[in-house]
């Protein structure tokens, strides 16, 4: 429930509330919060227990979007850029059409180095 509040946040809480109620009244405010707390977590949880227990099934068919959306938190666009183009498929294939393996063209004859004096050859298609 507190995932996003740190140690240091609830020391500055704490100061703040020795400041604001003072030191007497300060365990019986943290006393209250903690058992309203609880009581909103026994209200939460009662109630899904009371909506599974009318839904029955469909209560995993339900909840299987609002679990999809949660993986959405960690969505990471780089990780999946990276996957869906370099990634392995099943049968060889990237999700890009392209093979796992590299086709290998035949090596090329070496090219005999012009002697001095010699014109380069011309291309008259190219030119």
């Amino acid at each position: 429930m507190f995932e996003s509040v740190g140690w240091a946040e609830i020391l500055v809480l704490g100061i703040a509330g020795l400041f604001i109620l003072g030191p007497e009244r300060l365990p019986a405010a943290a006393a209250w919060v903690g058992r309203s707390i609880r009581k909103v977590r026994e209200y939460a949880t009662g109630a899904r227990d009371q909506l599974k227990n009318e839904l029955g099934p469909d209560f995993d068919e339900l909840r299987k979007p609002l679990q999809d959306l949660q993986q959405l938190r960690n969505f990471d666009p780089k990780t999946i850029v990276t996957q869906t183009l370099f990634g392995d498929g099943d049968n060889g294939v990237k999700p890009n059409g392209y093979a796992d393996t590299q086709p290998q063209l035949p090596p090329r004859p070496p090219a005999d180095p012009p002697k001095p004096g010699d014109r380069p050859k011309i291309d008259p298609d190219a030119t």
